[in-house]
């Protein structure tokens, strides 16, 4: 199922003043990070891993599977560490997207390392990349569609959706990143306030990892060493983000749901 990405509730590429792609884009493959301990979740991580924690009655990650299925995106691929028997279990109920392990059990590889195993589950252009200790209440339109959209390998090499630094729920530190007005992304300064926080969820090519010749490695020095070249570009998140990171944030994120149904 590929959206219609001319919805009238769509942000136009020309809206970051960036050429929109001449092809129209829509990754199949989403990696969906689910492998890393909770420690900041503890002590509910002790036995239970912070993807399979409950917020407003569903799972962590089923909050952002759900919206990649929504999305028509056909397959996750999830790997899995801490607990993973709990998170294998767990994923066997899903009916979409399509669920593919990717199992680190014997080392944990961390986000571009857990990147670089999967990459043969990942296509050969771009992805989707997800975190599952965040996610958002969609405002007009779908976010993920409006990424999508925004998409342009011409000029950029990854793609993130950011959320505003004091407009979210549960952001405990000083932002990531600022934006210009043509989208492109830099490094929050030392010491500074920065507008924009990452919200776990963008668009990157897999040939940043192809060549990479480490097994285990992060993602934020290639966000960063991208940013520096201008080749990473943002798009502001459409709606409420909700970062759930510590067990207090449960309730701030809860309360948020909550009034949104009203």
């Amino acid at each position: 199922m590929v959206p219609d990405l001319r919805s009238p509730y769509s942000e136009p590429a020309s809206d970051l003043n960036l050429t929109a792609p001449p092809l129209r884009f829509w990754p199949a493959t989403a990696m969906v990070f689910a492998a890393g301990m909770g420690s900041r979740m503890r002590p509910i991580t002790d036995r239970t891993p912070k993807p399979l924690v409950q917020v407003a009655g569903k799972a962590l990650m089923d909050h952002m599977l759900d919206c990649l299925a929504c999305a028509g995106v056909g397959t996750a691929v999830v790997n899995v560490h801490y607990l993973a028997d709990q998170i294998e279990a767990h994923l066997q109920m899903r009916q979409q997207p399509k669920i593919v392990i990717s199992d680190e059990r014997a080392e944990l590889l961390d986000q571009g390392g857990g990147i670089k195993k999967a990459l043969p589950h990942l296509g050969h252009d771009a992805f989707i990349v997800c975190n599952t200790d965040a996610f958002w209440i969609e405002g007009p339109g779908s976010n993920l569609a409006r990424l999508a959209q925004a998409w342009n390998p011409d000029a950029m090499d990854a793609l993130l959706l950011v959320a505003s630094s004091t407009a979210s729920v549960g952001v405990d530190w000083r932002g990531d990143f600022t934006m210009d007005a043509w989208g492109r992304l830099s490094k929050r300064r030392e010491g500074a306030v920065a507008p924009f926080v990452y919200s776990g969820v963008g668009i990157l090519k897999t040939s940043l990892f192809r060549s990479e010749p480490r097994d285990i490695f992060g993602l934020a020095p290639i966000f960063f060493s991208l940013a520096s070249q201008g080749r990473l570009h943002g798009l502001r998140l459409d709606g409420l983000w909700l970062h759930v990171g510590t067990p207090e944030a449960i309730a701030e994120a809860e309360l948020a749901v909550s009034h949104s149904s009203r």
